[in-house]
Protein backbone atom coordinates (compact mmCIF):
# COMPACT_ATOMS: atom_id res chain seq x y z
CA UNK A 1 0.00 0.00 0.00
CA UNK A 2 0.97 3.45 -1.19
CA UNK A 3 -0.70 6.71 0.56
CA UNK A 4 0.62 10.11 -1.02
CA UNK A 5 1.82 11.87 1.68
CA UNK A 6 0.46 15.59 1.66
CA UNK A 7 1.63 18.39 4.52
CA UNK A 8 -2.48 17.85 5.60
CA UNK A 9 -1.71 14.92 7.49
CA UNK A 10 0.22 16.91 10.03
CA UNK A 11 -2.82 19.37 10.61
CA UNK A 12 -5.39 16.37 10.69
CA UNK A 13 -3.56 14.47 13.00
CA UNK A 14 -3.69 17.27 15.09
CA UNK A 15 -7.30 18.38 15.18
CA UNK A 16 -8.09 14.33 15.54
CA UNK A 17 -6.09 13.70 18.89
CA UNK A 18 -6.07 17.32 20.22
CA UNK A 19 -8.88 19.16 19.09
CA UNK A 20 -9.57 21.04 22.12
CA UNK A 21 -6.31 22.13 23.34
CA UNK A 22 -4.75 25.14 22.55
CA UNK A 23 -2.90 25.23 19.32
CA UNK A 24 -1.83 29.16 18.84
CA UNK A 25 -1.43 31.92 20.71
CA UNK A 26 -1.60 34.57 18.42
CA UNK A 27 0.64 37.65 18.91
CA UNK A 28 -1.22 40.35 20.88
CA UNK A 29 -2.56 43.45 20.07
CA UNK A 30 -0.98 43.04 16.27
CA UNK A 31 -3.41 44.36 13.42
CA UNK A 32 -6.32 41.73 12.25
CA UNK A 33 -4.69 39.00 15.18
CA UNK A 34 -6.91 36.58 16.25
CA UNK A 35 -6.08 35.58 19.62
CA UNK A 36 -5.88 32.08 20.86
CA UNK A 37 -6.78 29.53 18.58
CA UNK A 38 -7.69 25.74 19.76
CA UNK A 39 -6.30 22.58 16.74
CA UNK A 40 -10.02 22.19 15.87
CA UNK A 41 -10.42 25.98 15.17
CA UNK A 42 -7.41 25.92 13.44
CA UNK A 43 -8.13 23.00 11.12
CA UNK A 44 -11.72 24.60 10.74
CA UNK A 45 -10.00 28.13 9.66
CA UNK A 46 -7.67 26.22 7.39
CA UNK A 47 -10.55 24.28 5.68
CA UNK A 48 -12.62 27.83 5.38
CA UNK A 49 -9.90 29.36 3.77
CA UNK A 50 -9.53 26.60 0.77
CA UNK A 51 -13.18 26.80 0.46
CA UNK A 52 -12.91 30.80 0.13
CA UNK A 53 -10.27 30.28 -2.95
CA UNK A 54 -12.91 27.61 -4.37
CA UNK A 55 -15.47 30.66 -4.27
CA UNK A 56 -12.68 33.08 -5.49
CA UNK A 57 -11.81 30.42 -8.88
CA UNK A 58 -8.34 29.99 -7.75
CA UNK A 59 -7.94 26.60 -8.90
CA UNK A 60 -5.84 23.65 -7.81
CA UNK A 61 -1.62 24.27 -8.94
CA UNK A 62 -1.99 28.20 -8.78
CA UNK A 63 0.07 30.14 -5.97
CA UNK A 64 -1.20 32.38 -2.88
CA UNK A 65 1.24 34.33 -1.32
CA UNK A 66 1.60 35.81 2.15
CA UNK A 67 4.04 39.12 2.72
CA UNK A 68 3.60 38.89 6.36
CA UNK A 69 5.56 38.82 9.80
CA UNK A 70 4.78 35.92 12.09
CA UNK A 71 1.01 35.42 12.76
CA UNK A 72 -1.51 33.00 13.17
CA UNK A 73 -3.07 33.77 9.44
CA UNK A 74 0.85 32.35 8.47
CA UNK A 75 0.34 29.36 9.84
CA UNK A 76 -3.57 28.62 9.09
CA UNK A 77 -2.29 29.80 5.40
CA UNK A 78 0.48 26.33 5.46
CA UNK A 79 -2.45 23.80 5.66
CA UNK A 80 -5.26 26.29 3.83
CA UNK A 81 -3.42 26.83 0.90
CA UNK A 82 -1.21 23.96 0.02
CA UNK A 83 -2.74 21.00 1.87
CA UNK A 84 -5.95 21.51 -0.65
CA UNK A 85 -3.79 21.49 -3.33
CA UNK A 86 -2.72 25.16 -4.36
CA UNK A 87 0.97 26.52 -3.72
CA UNK A 88 2.09 28.66 -0.92
CA UNK A 89 4.86 31.09 -1.58
CA UNK A 90 5.80 32.70 1.45
CA UNK A 91 7.54 36.13 0.78
CA UNK A 92 10.34 37.60 2.79
CA UNK A 93 8.07 40.62 4.36
CA UNK A 94 11.65 42.75 4.65
CA UNK A 95 12.40 43.08 0.97
CA UNK A 96 11.48 46.17 -0.47
CA UNK A 97 8.80 46.34 -3.22
CA UNK A 98 10.00 45.84 -6.42
CA UNK A 99 11.99 42.44 -5.27
CA UNK A 100 8.68 41.29 -3.69
CA UNK A 101 7.08 42.46 -6.84
CA UNK A 102 9.56 40.45 -9.31
CA UNK A 103 8.93 37.20 -6.74
CA UNK A 104 4.90 37.72 -7.26
CA UNK A 105 5.38 38.44 -11.62
CA UNK A 106 8.02 35.37 -11.53
CA UNK A 107 5.97 32.94 -9.52
CA UNK A 108 2.88 34.04 -11.23
CA UNK A 109 1.09 34.88 -8.25
CA UNK A 110 -3.02 35.35 -8.22
CA UNK A 111 -3.33 35.49 -4.47
CA UNK A 112 -1.63 38.29 -2.85
CA UNK A 113 -2.19 38.27 1.08
CA UNK A 114 -0.18 41.27 2.94
CA UNK A 115 0.08 42.21 6.27
CA UNK A 116 -1.14 45.97 7.33
CA UNK A 117 2.52 47.28 7.52
CA UNK A 118 2.98 46.41 4.00
CA UNK A 119 0.18 47.50 2.75
CA UNK A 120 1.73 51.23 1.42
CA UNK A 121 4.66 50.11 0.43
CA UNK A 122 3.32 47.41 -1.43
CA UNK A 123 0.88 49.10 -3.45
CA UNK A 124 1.94 48.86 -7.00
CA UNK A 125 1.89 45.31 -7.01
CA UNK A 126 -1.26 44.07 -8.28
CA UNK A 127 -1.65 40.78 -8.84
CA UNK A 128 -5.42 39.41 -10.20
CA UNK A 129 -6.48 38.90 -6.08
CA UNK A 130 -4.41 41.18 -3.08
CA UNK A 131 -6.03 40.86 0.32
CA UNK A 132 -4.35 42.95 3.39
CA UNK A 133 -4.55 40.67 6.47
CA UNK A 134 -6.41 43.55 9.00
CA UNK A 135 -8.90 41.46 10.07
CA UNK A 136 -12.13 43.01 7.80
CA UNK A 137 -10.86 42.23 4.14
CA UNK A 138 -9.85 39.09 5.03
CA UNK A 139 -12.63 37.95 7.20
CA UNK A 140 -14.07 35.63 4.89
CA UNK A 141 -11.15 34.11 4.05
CA UNK A 142 -10.12 33.35 7.18
CA UNK A 143 -13.61 32.13 8.66
CA UNK A 144 -14.18 28.81 10.19
CA UNK A 145 -15.83 26.31 7.69
CA UNK A 146 -19.43 25.20 8.53
CA UNK A 147 -18.91 21.61 10.32
CA UNK A 148 -18.62 18.68 7.74
CA UNK A 149 -18.06 21.64 4.92
CA UNK A 150 -15.21 20.33 2.77
CA UNK A 151 -13.12 22.23 -0.09
CA UNK A 152 -13.48 20.87 -3.94
CA UNK A 153 -11.62 17.62 -4.02
CA UNK A 154 -8.19 17.31 -4.65
CA UNK A 155 -6.40 14.34 -6.29
CA UNK A 156 -3.79 14.01 -3.27
CA UNK A 157 -0.05 14.03 -5.21
CA UNK A 158 3.01 13.95 -2.97
CA UNK A 159 4.98 14.79 -5.84
CA UNK A 160 3.01 17.82 -6.05
CA UNK A 161 4.66 21.43 -5.29
CA UNK A 162 3.38 22.29 -2.08
CA UNK A 163 5.52 25.91 -2.06
CA UNK A 164 8.14 27.78 -3.65
CA UNK A 165 9.98 29.28 -1.45
CA UNK A 166 12.40 32.24 -3.17
CA UNK A 167 16.36 32.22 -2.24
CA UNK A 168 18.69 34.87 -3.06
CA UNK A 169 21.68 32.48 -3.82
CA UNK A 170 24.42 33.57 -5.68
CA UNK A 171 22.51 35.45 -8.37
CA UNK A 172 21.02 39.28 -8.40
CA UNK A 173 17.31 37.74 -8.67
CA UNK A 174 16.04 35.07 -6.40
CA UNK A 175 15.33 31.98 -7.61
CA UNK A 176 12.13 29.96 -6.77
CA UNK A 177 12.46 26.88 -4.67
CA UNK A 178 9.93 24.04 -5.75
CA UNK A 179 9.52 21.89 -2.22
CA UNK A 180 6.93 19.08 -3.21
CA UNK A 181 4.58 17.84 -0.26
CA UNK A 182 6.85 14.61 0.08
CA UNK A 183 9.62 17.02 0.75
CA UNK A 184 7.86 18.99 3.05
CA UNK A 185 6.05 15.31 4.68
CA UNK A 186 9.95 13.91 5.25
CA UNK A 187 11.78 16.61 6.75
CA UNK A 188 9.05 17.83 8.96
CA UNK A 189 8.72 14.03 10.28
CA UNK A 190 12.77 13.66 10.28
CA UNK A 191 13.16 17.30 12.15
CA UNK A 192 10.62 16.37 14.72
CA UNK A 193 12.68 12.74 15.44
CA UNK A 194 15.86 14.16 15.78
CA UNK A 195 14.83 17.12 17.98
CA UNK A 196 12.60 14.69 19.96
CA UNK A 197 9.36 17.17 19.86
CA UNK A 198 6.72 15.41 21.85
CA UNK A 199 3.34 16.56 22.99
CA UNK A 200 4.40 17.74 26.03
CA UNK A 201 5.98 20.52 24.44
CA UNK A 202 5.39 24.01 23.74
CA UNK A 203 7.06 26.02 20.55
CA UNK A 204 8.30 29.69 20.49
CA UNK A 205 7.81 30.80 16.68
CA UNK A 206 10.59 32.61 16.68
CA UNK A 207 11.81 31.86 13.64
CA UNK A 208 10.49 34.14 10.56
CA UNK A 209 7.28 31.37 9.30
CA UNK A 210 8.93 32.91 5.24
CA UNK A 211 11.94 31.53 6.43
CA UNK A 212 11.64 28.06 4.19
CA UNK A 213 8.33 26.85 5.98
CA UNK A 214 9.58 27.98 9.23
CA UNK A 215 12.42 24.72 8.57
CA UNK A 216 9.39 22.26 8.71
CA UNK A 217 8.42 22.73 12.46
CA UNK A 218 5.81 24.69 11.64
CA UNK A 219 4.25 21.13 10.37
CA UNK A 220 6.42 18.81 12.71
CA UNK A 221 4.61 20.86 16.00
CA UNK A 222 1.18 20.41 14.44
CA UNK A 223 1.15 16.90 14.01
CA UNK A 224 1.94 16.47 18.09
CA UNK A 225 -0.68 18.61 19.42
CA UNK A 226 2.33 21.16 20.70
CA UNK A 227 1.12 24.60 21.55
CA UNK A 228 2.68 27.42 19.63
CA UNK A 229 3.29 30.38 20.51
CA UNK A 230 3.65 33.57 17.99
CA UNK A 231 6.71 36.37 18.27
CA UNK A 232 6.19 39.29 15.53
CA UNK A 233 9.50 41.05 15.94
CA UNK A 234 12.53 39.42 17.67
CA UNK A 235 13.59 41.05 20.89
CA UNK A 236 15.50 38.97 23.57
CA UNK A 237 13.66 40.44 26.68
CA UNK A 238 10.02 39.51 24.98
CA UNK A 239 11.54 36.62 24.33
CA UNK A 240 12.08 35.68 27.47
CA UNK A 241 9.24 37.15 28.91
CA UNK A 242 6.85 34.38 26.22
CA UNK A 243 9.09 31.57 27.24
CA UNK A 244 8.23 32.18 31.28
CA UNK A 245 4.41 33.06 30.71
CA UNK A 246 3.84 30.14 28.09
CA UNK A 247 6.48 27.29 29.65
CA UNK A 248 7.94 27.41 26.11
CA UNK A 249 10.35 24.37 25.78
CA UNK A 250 11.45 24.70 21.72
CA UNK A 251 12.42 27.83 19.44
CA UNK A 252 14.29 27.62 16.37
CA UNK A 253 16.46 30.47 15.09
CA UNK A 254 19.65 32.34 13.74
CA UNK A 255 22.64 33.10 15.87
CA UNK A 256 21.29 36.61 15.73
CA UNK A 257 18.31 35.67 17.63
CA UNK A 258 20.85 33.44 20.15
CA UNK A 259 22.46 36.88 20.48
CA UNK A 260 19.48 38.69 21.43
CA UNK A 261 18.31 36.35 23.80
CA UNK A 262 22.39 35.99 25.78
CA UNK A 263 22.31 39.60 26.02
CA UNK A 264 18.44 39.87 27.78
CA UNK A 265 19.70 37.15 30.08
CA UNK A 266 22.88 39.24 31.27
CA UNK A 267 20.37 42.02 32.30
CA UNK A 268 18.34 40.09 33.68
CA UNK A 269 20.62 38.39 35.80
CA UNK A 270 22.00 42.29 36.36
CA UNK A 271 18.94 43.49 37.89
CA UNK A 272 18.55 40.32 39.86
CA UNK A 273 15.78 38.66 37.64
CA UNK A 274 15.51 35.17 37.19
CA UNK A 275 16.21 33.40 33.57
CA UNK A 276 13.77 31.10 32.19
CA UNK A 277 14.30 27.80 30.60
CA UNK A 278 17.33 25.95 32.95
CA UNK A 279 17.09 22.43 32.07
CA UNK A 280 13.93 22.64 29.75
CA UNK A 281 14.62 24.72 26.62
CA UNK A 282 16.27 23.38 23.68
CA UNK A 283 16.94 25.86 20.89
CA UNK A 284 17.56 24.89 17.30
CA UNK A 285 20.41 27.14 15.51
CA UNK A 286 21.26 27.33 11.53
CA UNK A 287 22.08 30.62 8.96
CA UNK A 288 25.92 30.24 9.92
CA UNK A 289 28.06 28.14 12.07
CA UNK A 290 27.90 30.57 15.51
CA UNK A 291 31.32 30.55 17.34
CA UNK A 292 32.06 27.74 19.68
CA UNK A 293 31.93 30.37 22.55
CA UNK A 294 28.23 31.05 22.06
CA UNK A 295 27.42 27.79 21.97
CA UNK A 296 29.10 27.41 25.74
CA UNK A 297 27.12 30.04 26.72
CA UNK A 298 23.86 28.83 25.65
CA UNK A 299 24.81 25.90 28.56
CA UNK A 300 26.52 27.29 30.87
CA UNK A 301 24.55 31.09 30.76
CA UNK A 302 21.06 29.95 29.82
CA UNK A 303 21.21 26.02 31.09
CA UNK A 304 19.46 25.19 27.21
CA UNK A 305 20.42 22.62 25.12
CA UNK A 306 21.99 24.02 21.82
CA UNK A 307 21.40 21.75 18.93
CA UNK A 308 22.71 23.12 15.24
CA UNK A 309 21.40 22.00 12.11
CA UNK A 310 22.79 22.48 8.48
CA UNK A 311 20.95 23.10 5.38
CA UNK A 312 19.34 25.19 3.17
CA UNK A 313 16.21 26.02 1.48
CA UNK A 314 16.86 23.98 -1.25
CA UNK A 315 16.66 20.72 1.11
CA UNK A 316 13.77 21.64 3.05
CA UNK A 317 16.25 22.30 4.88
CA UNK A 318 17.39 19.58 7.35
CA UNK A 319 20.86 17.73 5.88
CA UNK A 320 22.88 17.58 9.31
CA UNK A 321 22.17 17.82 13.22
CA UNK A 322 24.46 17.92 15.53
CA UNK A 323 22.87 17.91 18.90
CA UNK A 324 25.43 16.50 22.26
CA UNK A 325 26.36 12.59 22.70
CA UNK A 326 25.98 10.52 25.56
CA UNK A 327 30.13 10.34 24.73
CA UNK A 328 30.18 13.93 25.50
CA UNK A 329 28.40 14.28 28.80
CA UNK A 330 31.89 14.09 30.72
CA UNK A 331 33.82 17.43 28.82
CA UNK A 332 34.29 20.92 29.90
CA UNK A 333 31.75 23.10 28.65
CA UNK A 334 34.07 24.53 26.64
CA UNK A 335 35.80 21.15 24.69
CA UNK A 336 31.71 20.35 24.14
CA UNK A 337 30.96 23.03 22.60
CA UNK A 338 33.87 23.04 19.76
CA UNK A 339 32.38 19.61 19.43
CA UNK A 340 29.12 21.07 18.73
CA UNK A 341 30.71 23.70 16.14
CA UNK A 342 30.55 21.24 13.62
CA UNK A 343 27.54 21.62 11.21
CA UNK A 344 26.94 18.30 12.69
CA UNK A 345 26.03 14.47 10.97
CA UNK A 346 23.52 13.79 8.16
CA UNK A 347 20.39 13.63 9.51
CA UNK A 348 18.48 10.23 9.39
CA UNK A 349 17.69 9.45 5.31
CA UNK A 350 20.56 11.84 3.88
CA UNK A 351 23.96 11.51 2.18
CA UNK A 352 26.66 13.64 2.48
CA UNK A 353 30.16 13.88 0.75
CA UNK A 354 32.64 16.42 -0.95
CA UNK A 355 34.10 16.60 -4.32
CA UNK A 356 37.39 16.98 -5.26
CA UNK A 357 37.46 20.44 -5.04
CA UNK A 358 35.79 20.87 -1.56
CA UNK A 359 31.96 21.39 -2.58
CA UNK A 360 29.15 20.16 -0.24
CA UNK A 361 27.27 17.62 -2.12
CA UNK A 362 23.88 16.23 -0.59
CA UNK A 363 21.57 13.54 -1.65
CA UNK A 364 17.90 12.86 0.32
CA UNK A 365 14.02 13.07 0.21
CA UNK A 366 14.28 16.55 1.42
CA UNK A 367 16.20 17.94 -2.00
CA UNK A 368 13.66 20.46 -4.01
CA UNK A 369 11.94 19.63 -7.17
CA UNK A 370 14.02 22.28 -9.09
CA UNK A 371 13.97 26.06 -9.18
CA UNK A 372 10.55 27.79 -10.83
CA UNK A 373 10.92 28.12 -14.29
CA UNK A 374 14.55 27.48 -14.26
CA UNK A 375 15.34 24.29 -16.08
CA UNK A 376 19.13 25.19 -16.45
CA UNK A 377 19.12 26.34 -13.28
CA UNK A 378 17.78 23.54 -11.85
CA UNK A 379 20.04 20.77 -13.48
CA UNK A 380 23.26 22.63 -12.88
CA UNK A 381 22.49 22.28 -8.99
CA UNK A 382 20.79 18.43 -9.17
CA UNK A 383 23.89 17.18 -11.34
CA UNK A 384 25.03 13.81 -11.76
CA UNK A 385 22.12 13.07 -8.60
CA UNK A 386 23.33 14.97 -6.37
CA UNK A 387 22.38 18.34 -5.02
CA UNK A 388 25.37 20.93 -4.88
CA UNK A 389 25.13 23.47 -2.07
CA UNK A 390 27.58 25.64 -2.78
CA UNK A 391 29.21 25.76 0.67
CA UNK A 392 33.14 24.23 1.01
CA UNK A 393 33.66 21.82 3.81
CA UNK A 394 35.00 18.77 4.59
CA UNK A 395 34.07 15.23 6.48
CA UNK A 396 36.02 14.40 9.40
CA UNK A 397 36.86 11.34 10.87
CA UNK A 398 33.46 10.88 13.14
CA UNK A 399 31.53 11.00 9.61
CA UNK A 400 30.90 14.90 10.83
CA UNK A 401 30.53 17.88 8.54
CA UNK A 402 32.53 21.06 9.08
CA UNK A 403 31.29 23.77 7.09
CA UNK A 404 35.07 25.62 6.29
CA UNK A 405 34.21 28.21 3.44
CA UNK A 406 31.54 29.29 1.44
CA UNK A 407 32.27 28.33 -2.52
CA UNK A 408 28.96 30.72 -3.52
CA UNK A 409 28.95 34.44 -2.88
CA UNK A 410 26.42 34.31 -0.53
CA UNK A 411 26.67 36.44 2.66
CA UNK A 412 24.27 35.25 5.59
CA UNK A 413 24.07 38.34 8.13
CA UNK A 414 22.12 37.20 10.97
CA UNK A 415 20.36 34.26 9.19
CA UNK A 416 19.46 36.36 6.38
CA UNK A 417 20.59 35.30 2.76
CA UNK A 418 22.29 38.37 0.84
CA UNK A 419 23.72 37.87 -2.39
CA UNK A 420 27.11 39.87 -3.16
CA UNK A 421 26.27 40.37 -6.59
CA UNK A 422 22.87 42.20 -5.87
CA UNK A 423 24.83 45.01 -3.44
CA UNK A 424 27.51 45.01 -6.48
CA UNK A 425 25.01 46.15 -9.07
CA UNK A 426 23.50 47.94 -6.84
CA UNK A 427 26.80 49.79 -6.14
CA UNK A 428 27.49 50.19 -9.84
CA UNK A 429 24.29 51.95 -10.13
CA UNK A 430 25.92 54.68 -8.11
CA UNK A 431 28.20 57.62 -11.05
CA UNK A 432 31.52 57.67 -8.51
CA UNK A 433 31.73 53.85 -8.34
CA UNK A 434 34.15 52.28 -11.03
CA UNK A 435 34.71 49.02 -9.23
CA UNK A 436 32.78 47.12 -6.20
CA UNK A 437 33.77 44.25 -4.62
CA UNK A 438 31.11 42.73 -1.71
CA UNK A 439 32.02 40.85 0.84
CA UNK A 440 30.81 39.05 4.50
CA UNK A 441 33.27 40.07 7.42
CA UNK A 442 32.93 38.45 11.14
CA UNK A 443 30.38 40.31 13.18
CA UNK A 444 29.81 39.09 16.51
CA UNK A 445 26.15 39.91 16.52
CA UNK A 446 25.30 39.08 13.15
CA UNK A 447 27.45 36.08 12.46
CA UNK A 448 28.67 38.34 9.28
CA UNK A 449 28.06 41.68 7.86
CA UNK A 450 28.20 43.21 4.76
CA UNK A 451 31.85 45.14 3.86
CA UNK A 452 31.82 46.79 0.20
CA UNK A 453 35.43 47.53 -1.15
CA UNK A 454 35.09 50.19 -3.58
CA UNK A 455 37.06 51.71 -6.04
CA UNK A 456 35.88 55.75 -7.24
CA UNK A 457 36.27 56.96 -10.61
CA UNK A 458 37.95 59.97 -8.66
CA UNK A 459 39.03 60.57 -5.41
CA UNK A 460 36.23 62.88 -3.98
CA UNK A 461 33.25 61.05 -5.76
CA UNK A 462 31.74 59.92 -2.75
CA UNK A 463 32.13 59.04 0.67
CA UNK A 464 31.27 55.67 2.00
CA UNK A 465 28.13 56.79 4.33
CA UNK A 466 26.84 58.14 0.79
CA UNK A 467 27.24 54.60 -0.89
CA UNK A 468 25.56 52.98 2.44
CA UNK A 469 23.09 54.98 2.12
CA UNK A 470 22.62 54.99 -1.97
CA UNK A 471 22.14 51.17 -1.28
CA UNK A 472 19.51 51.70 1.76
CA UNK A 473 17.28 53.93 -0.38
CA UNK A 474 17.46 50.82 -3.24
CA UNK A 475 17.28 47.53 -1.25
CA UNK A 476 16.19 46.13 1.68
CA UNK A 477 18.27 47.27 4.79
CA UNK A 478 19.44 43.85 5.70
CA UNK A 479 21.20 43.36 2.43
CA UNK A 480 22.90 46.75 2.28
CA UNK A 481 27.11 47.62 3.45
CA UNK A 482 27.59 48.26 7.48
CA UNK A 483 30.71 49.42 6.14
CA UNK A 484 32.72 50.62 3.13
CA UNK A 485 36.15 50.52 2.49
CA UNK A 486 37.45 53.06 -0.49
CA UNK A 487 40.74 51.31 -2.24
CA UNK A 488 42.68 52.45 -5.22
CA UNK A 489 42.66 49.03 -6.61
CA UNK A 490 40.74 46.14 -6.50
CA UNK A 491 43.18 42.63 -7.34
CA UNK A 492 42.06 40.53 -10.40
CA UNK A 493 43.49 37.36 -11.74
CA UNK A 494 44.66 37.41 -15.71
CA UNK A 495 41.73 36.57 -16.95
CA UNK A 496 40.31 39.80 -14.89
CA UNK A 497 37.76 38.24 -12.32
CA UNK A 498 37.67 39.34 -8.39
CA UNK A 499 39.01 36.66 -6.35
CA UNK A 500 36.62 37.49 -3.24
CA UNK A 501 38.71 34.51 -0.80
CA UNK A 502 41.63 36.47 -1.14
CA UNK A 503 39.55 39.48 -0.30
CA UNK A 504 37.78 38.28 2.56
CA UNK A 505 41.13 36.90 3.88
CA UNK A 506 42.85 39.79 5.92
CA UNK A 507 39.09 39.84 7.61
CA UNK A 508 39.01 36.28 8.77
CA UNK A 509 42.76 35.42 9.61
CA UNK A 510 43.38 33.38 12.81
CA UNK A 511 40.04 32.22 12.28
CA UNK A 512 39.35 28.24 11.53
CA UNK A 513 35.91 29.01 9.30
CA UNK A 514 36.00 31.36 6.59
CA UNK A 515 32.22 31.67 7.68
CA UNK A 516 31.09 32.91 11.37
Amino acid sequence: MKVPLTIGDYLSRGAAIYGQRTAVFDEPGAPGALGTLTYRELESRARGMARALDAMGVDHGERVAIVSPNAAKFAISYFGVSAYGRILVPVNYRLNADEIGYIIDHSGTTVLLVDPESEDSLRGISPKHKIVLDGVADAELFAPAPDGAEPAEWAADEDATASINYTSGTTARPKGVQLTHRNCWLNAATFGWHTTVTDRDVFLHTLPMFHCNGWGMPYAVTGLGVPQVVVRKIDGEEILRRIEAHGVTLLCGAPAVVAAILTAAADRRTAGRDVPGAGTVRIVVAGAPPPSKTIERVETELGWEFIQIYGLTETAPLLTINRARSEWDGLAPADRARMQSRAGAPAVGVEIRTDDEGEVLARSNHVFAGYWEQPEESARALADGWFHTGDGGHVDAENYLVISDRKKDVIITGGENVSSIEVEDCLYQHPAVAEAAVIGVPDEKWGETVKALVVLRTPDGATGAELIEHCRSRLAHFKCPTSVELRDVLPRTATGKLQKFKLREPYWTGRERKVN
